[in-house]
């Protein structure tokens, strides 16, 4: 989808429309996050996950919205229910993200590209919202595909096209690709696709680790992924930020209370029990650790996680540094997960990505 959260808001409120809106946390105070921005901010350079206080120093006239996560789940699942008029494989990346294989599409279109053209239609006539579309063989490229002619764009890489494409890419493009790989690449003298072509695997997985070998394959226009419409569920977590810094400990135990309960209710929604409890914090200082305790018998139950989650937090010397979020989750659910359907569809001959 297109500035997503932002065009879900000129939508609804027409007087916003054109104007500079960012969507996310105020700046007032010890200010919050964007979470994304209009297309009219976007020309200030405003970014999502930007400091709310650098968004507004970029852009003076920004007009700053605090979001609406049940209005966006709502427009979301109205979305994918468009997706399932085509195909039952739909795997969803985020509230405004999905892949759709397409190979057996079922009113039978016969066409990628007619069908995204479709979507984008009915996407655009029932929601009064617009999203861009890439068209191509797998996930990666398909994922590429969709940012070329952004907002309100299609674009189609064909299986003769991929590994030139892939090839005049600039590496801080290609996703997955951070601010500080692309940088070491780019001193390394790889700026494109092509130059990552010249690297052996050994070369790439000497210089990258693990994910060379990705590199490797995807520059190649390589991606064996399959659209996996059941993912299965590694975690389930809560986290929240606070207005101030806390310093009590009592407040951060309060803090994980909460956070205990939220998770446990989550788990056993699920089905789920998890052998592992993990304490994420966040300080004042921006910097973030985790801890983590794995038990004899996986649980489900809020005192047991608040327990185990708060005796993490003992292990910090909670009151000597300003908290300013806390997170607690489970993971490592083994056999629990009952409800969680492993995903047998390997075939994905026409694929594209919203």
């Amino acid at each position: 989808m297109d500035a997503f959260y932002a065009s879900v808001e000129q939508r609804d409120n027409p007087e916003l429309k054109g104007k500079p809106i960012i969507v996310g946390g105020s700046p007032e105070g010890r200010g919050g996050v964007v979470a994304t921005a209009s297309y009219e901010a976007r020309k200030f350079g405003v970014r999502s996950a930007m400091p709310s206080k650098t968004a507004l120093r970029l852009c003076p006239v920004a007009i700053f919205i605090k979001p609406r996560f049940a209005a966006y789940k709502d427009v979301s699942e109205k979305i994918r229910a468009i997706f399932h008029r085509y195909t039952d494989l739909v795997e969803p990346l985020s509230l405004d993200e999905a892949y759709l294989d397409v190979t057996y599409d079922k009113p039978g279109v016969g066409s990628a590209i007619d069908i995204a053209k479709e979507i984008r239609e009915a996407i655009r006539n029932e929601l009064q919202l617009t999203a861009s579309a890439g068209v191509s063989i797998n996930k990666f490229v398909a994922k590429m595909a969709s940012d070329i002619n952004k907002p309100d764009g299609l674009a189609f890489i064909g299986p003769s096209a991929v590994e030139a494409f892939m090839e005049k890419l600039p590496v801080e493009k290609f996703h997955g690709v951070g601010k500080v790989t692309a940088e070491k690449m780019k001193n390394m003298g790889l700026h494109t696709g092509a130059d990552l072509k010249r690297l052996t695997k050994n070369e790439l997985t000497k210089q990258f680790g693990k994910v060379g070998n990705f590199y490797y394959h995807i520059v190649r226009g390589i991606d064996d992924r399959p659209v996996m419409p059941h993912r299965e569920t590694k975690s389930i977590s809560a986290e929240d930020t606070f207005p101030y810094d806390l310093t009590d400990p009592e407040e951060m135990y309060k803090a994980i209370d909460g956070l205990a309960a939220t998770v446990a209710r989550r788990a056993q929604h699920h089905e789920l029990k998890g052998r592992t409890v993990t304490l994420k914090i966040k300080y004042s200082d921006f910097k973030q650790i985790t801890r983590n305790l794995s038990l004899t018998e996986p649980v489900d139950d809020a005192e047991t996680i608040f327990t185990t989650a708060r005796k993490l937090l003992d292990g910090t010397e909670p009151g000597n540094k300003l908290i300013r979020l806390l997170g607690v989750g489970i993971s490592n659910f083994g056999e629990q997960s009952l409800k969680e359907n492993r995903n047998k569809n390997t075939g994905q001959l026409g694929l594209f990505e919203y």
